[in-house]
């Protein structure tokens, strides 16, 4: 089940470019938590089946990015390799 702070974390992702200050500032300010924690959590709720289901189109985009940064790390251990 989310928490409420779960919650809180992904309504932020969802809409964060809305937000006048840097992001890890209105993390702090909005969210109420380090930058650190923050992407800590979201990491976590990436793989949240509920996540998924409540935020589709958050956890879409984050599961896409993180496979995208997985692939480019393969290449360059592969070329370097």
């Amino acid at each position: 089940m989310l928490s409420d702070k779960d919650i809180r974390i992904l309504d932020f992702e969802a809409s964060w470019w809305h937000f006048p200050e840097p992001k890890d500032r209105a993390i702090r300010e909005y969210v109420g938590m380090s930058s650190t924690r923050y992407y800590q959590a979201l990491r976590r709720l990436v793989d949240d089946d509920e996540a998924a289901a409540r935020y589709p189109l958050v956890v879409k985009r984050l599961r896409r990015m993180k496979r995208e940064r997985k692939e480019a790390l393969a290449k360059r251990i592969d070329t370097t390799g």
